[in-house]
């Protein structure tokens, strides 16, 4: 695995290496400290991706300080004898247009001046000038990576690009506005990756970003211009065949990886691999499918395999040849299944597997051509991507039946995928649960899927192939039925295990599988109201707790729309609504919701429902300076329904709400033996959420009583507990009540940086300083003890610090420090 090193942003790790591409890095390089927007155009599989990864990856490390290092991959390192200098006389094909070298292997487009069709990259390009450069950053904030792969309607565009960015918004500004402001006084380079699903949106959003922030630079990648003004595209070519060192060392890194044993030091093997990267036309995806065959065959074999594969499509595509079908219909066709029976279906109507070989339905006469059908529909694979569709049909004929089965049943799936996930969703007829798991490492090895840990994800290009065949197979809506059902039941499970101990592991889970519940929801919103009424009531509270606010509030006001049945299901979003509404700042809209629950729990008659109207209705009135009515409320609920703390987690949350109000109320020490009782318990349940705020209410008790030391120790413990459960609005609570504390010891500079570590967190949330009524004279002491301690110099040189790494690059000096006895610090 490529080794990581420190970074500024939150770009993806490379998991092979990076080949060739040296002349296209720097002068994207230089494209990007002279425009704007660079949009990476090309076909499925060219390269797009991994070339603005690479670029993204060294602009992330100079804004570390870091050197970027020579550009491009191995051949650039190790030049061999006869090599032409390509500092000086790189190939070009294609026209250039704008000032400065045309790109290499490429056409641009979209800015001014000329140079139409110029050789070679012109000087200044090779090794030599790039070791004489000094390493600036043009990006001081870094690079930060948005993946819109996942994303098939622009619903989820925005808060995809602010997860991304590390904006959480709490507030009830529209998304684009509170991202707008985010990215406004930062000078930071914006990939968005994907693109061409959403191409329209996409140009809406960068051209309001891009006047609202004038330090960003936006890298698109897209298999089409976006159309924005002022944009400069460049199209990525495939690796050049005519100086062929990057492809064939392309070839001999993945094939070294699928059969370390062949040697292409023998003539024969590199001639035949000189032969496959040319029949690919030096497409990387095509050429690392290929060497997944190698485990299997020789590299003559596929040569010669190949050969024969491009023949049928090229006799296939030419006008008026005869495929047997009408081009981008769903037909029947003669198919052979394993076991040598013949069919007439779109597939082995015995095994359910999709077919390989084939009967001419003309002649009778069987066939070892790779079914074409999908492979000619020009709607979804444009005739110029030949060498990739013979690829990738290739790839698909030579898996196993159960591997192609799997396939395009994965592709239902938005983001990585485990094998838990992919067995519950994918096994059926043919394919057992324990079946699916061979054909995972099976589809591994033949780079149909890649590796991420315990989990595999599977490339656009790959995916919109499984797409099509699952269409063919006619399953598409029964995975999507299946995949839907897998996520709510994730969800049931992790609302039922929210109080135990697993639930930091549920917390990730959620954050992990958030495309696919998106997916899920969208699919049962139109399929079953009922069930996405259900699934939004329990998946919104992880959601708000882990700023994903927007998306929580989306959806359970469309699943509240769209299934009127009162019941507790229905409580229950009512519930999560009005706590999305409380964590955006409109506590009198959270108080409206929490009358509503209250009705709704009314008819119920169900413990959870009239403790989860309590606990809201408690909040909304702590938030509106009604501390009396918020200790009521809650109080009476729990005395009507009375019970050990972890009964139910309304139980647990309608206690901790109590505490809130006693504090605010003044009566310190009922809220602190309350608040300790309920941390006690939490310690004992392995629970993080409830006990973090129990900390909280301590810390802030003991700030109030004047015990500095002890409210620090808890204060640094609520914070811990938050960053496990990704809770950015708890995280900047915490900072300033440990800002407070420290501050009260009278270390003034200490104070001032965390106080700006919890500054930069709350612009993360998208708004001022927040929290109940009390806090703002604990803020204003704070500021006031740290300044006079300090002295405003190095007071406010202290929160510049503090404020300069947005918060997480601050948050783990802060952490350093002791916590409450006999507790140590989980690492998140």
């Amino acid at each position: 695995m490529v080794q990581t090193v420190p970074v500024v942003g939150n770009i993806p790790e490379e998991t092979t290496s990076f080949v060739g591409r040296r002349t296209e890095l720097i002068l994207l390089e230089r494209a990007l400290a002279e425009h704007r927007l660079v949009t990476l155009t090309g076909g499925g599989g060219v390269g797009k991706s991994r070339l603005a990864l690479r670029a993204a990856e060294r602009a992330a490390r100079r804004a570390a300080g870091r050197p970027a290092g020579p550009p491009g991959g191995l051949p650039d390192l190790l030049p061999r004898a006869g090599r032409p200098d390509t500092g000086t006389g790189a190939a070009h094909r294609g026209a250039g247009s704008g000032a400065g070298a045309g790109y290499p292997g490429a056409g641009s487009s979209g800015s001014t001046g000329s140079g139409a069709g110029r050789r070679g990259a012109g000087p200044g390009t090779g090794a030599g000038a790039w070791a004489g450069r000094r390493e600036r950053s043009h990006h001081p904030d870094g690079a930060w990576w948005a993946d819109l792969s996942p994303l098939y309607d622009e619903r989820l565009l925005l808060s995809t690009v602010s997860d991304a960015v590390g904006l959480y918004d709490h507030s009830l500004r529209m998304p684009i506005e509170a991202l707008c402001e985010w990215l406004a006084p930062r000078r930071l380079l914006l990939v968005l990756d994907s693109c061409e699903r959403l191409a329209p949106a996409c140009a809406h959003l960068v051209g309001e970003l891009l006047t609202a922030a004038p330090g960003l630079t936006v890298l698109a990648t897209s298999r089409q211009p976006l159309g924005t003004k002022g944009e400069h595209a460049v199209e990525v070519r495939p690796l050049p065949l005519d100086n062929d060192d990057a492809v064939l060392q392309l070839f001999r890194d993945r094939a070294a990886r699928s059969a370390p044993r062949i040697s292409l030091e023998d003539p024969r093997h590199a001639a035949a691999a000189v032969r496959i990267c040319h029949q690919l036309e030096g497409i990387p995806l095509a050429v690392e499918l290929a060497c997944a065959r190698l485990a299997d065959n020789s590299v003559e074999e596929i040569a010669d395999r190949l050969v024969s594969r491009l023949d049928g499509l090229t006799a296939t595509l030419r006008p008026g040849a005869h495929t047997g079908v009408p081009t981008g219909t769903r037909t029947t066709s003669h198919t052979t299944s394993p076991a040598g029976t013949h069919t007439t279906s779109p597939t082995d109507t015995r095994d359910g597997t999709p077919a390989g070989p084939r009967t001419d339905t003309r002649t009778g006469s069987r066939t070892d051509t790779p079914r074409l059908d999908l492979l000619t529909d020009e709607t979804r694979w444009p005739q110029r991507h030949r060498a990739l569709r013979t690829a990738v049909g290739w790839s698909h004929e030579l898996c196993a039946p159960l591997e192609r089965l799997l396939w395009a049943r994965l592709s239902v799936f938005r983001g990585e995928v485990d094998e838990a996930d992919a067995r519950a969703v994918c096994a059926g007829g043919p394919l057992s649960a324990d079946a699916v798991g061979t054909a995972l490492n099976g589809l591994v090895g033949q780079s149909v899927l890649r590796r991420e840990g315990t989990r595999y994800r599977m490339l656009d290009t790959l995916r919109e192939y499984g797409g099509m065949w699952l269409d063919e197979l006619g399953e598409a809506r029964a995975l999507a039925d299946r995949h839907a059902a897998r996520f709510a039941d994730l969800v049931g499970r992790a609302h039922d295990g929210w109080a135990g101990p697993e639930q930091v592991a549920w917390y990730a889970r959620i954050a992990d599988s958030h495309a696919d519940l998106c997916a899920a929801l969208d699919h049962l919103l139109v399929a079953d109201p009922p069930a996405a009424l259900e699934m939004a009531g329990r998946v919104g509270f992880f959601w708000s707790c882990s700023g994903h606010l927007h998306e929580a509030r989306g959806y359970l006001e469309r699943a509240l729309d769209g299934d009127p049945t009162a019941g507790p299901q229905r409580t229950r979003a009512i519930w999560a609504l009005g706590v999305t509404v409380l964590l955006q700042g409109d506590a009198r809209g959270a108080h409206r919701l929490g009358e509503r629950c209250g009705v709704a729990a009314w008819h119920d008659q169900h413990p959870e429902s009239m403790l989860s109207a309590a606990y809201l209705l408690s909040l909304s009135c702590l938030m509106m300076g009604r501390a009396q009515a918020a200790h009521t409320v809650a109080d009476r609920a729990l005395r009507a329904h009375p019970g050990d703390a972890f009964d139910s987690p309304s139980q647990l949350r309608c206690r901790l709400a109590r505490v809130f109000a006693l504090t605010a109320l003044d009566r310190l020490d009922e809220a602190g033996e309350e608040a300790a009782e309920l941390r006690r318990a939490c310690l004992d349940h392995g629970e993080r959420w409830t006990r973090a705020y129990a900390d909280y209410q301590l810390a802030l008790v003991h700030l109030l009583q004047e015990r500095p030391y002890e409210a620090e120790a808890h204060a640094r413990s609520m914070i811990a507990g938050k960053e496990l459960v990704r809770d950015s609005f708890g995280i900047a609570l915490g900072l300033d009540l440990l800002a407070a504390a420290i501050a009260a010891q009278g270390d003034g500079e200490r104070a001032a940086y965390a106080y700006g570590t919890g500054q930069a967190f709350w612009r993360m949330v998208g708004h001022p300083r927040r929290g109940t009524p009390e806090l703002a004279a604990v803020r204003s002491e704070c500021e006031r003890q740290a300044r006079a301690a300090a002295g405003d110099p190095a007071y406010e040189e202290a929160f510049r610090q503090g404020l300069a790494g947005d918060g997480t690059r601050g948050l783990a000096r802060v952490l350093e420090g002791h916590l409450p006895p006999g507790e140590l610090r989980t690492p998140p």
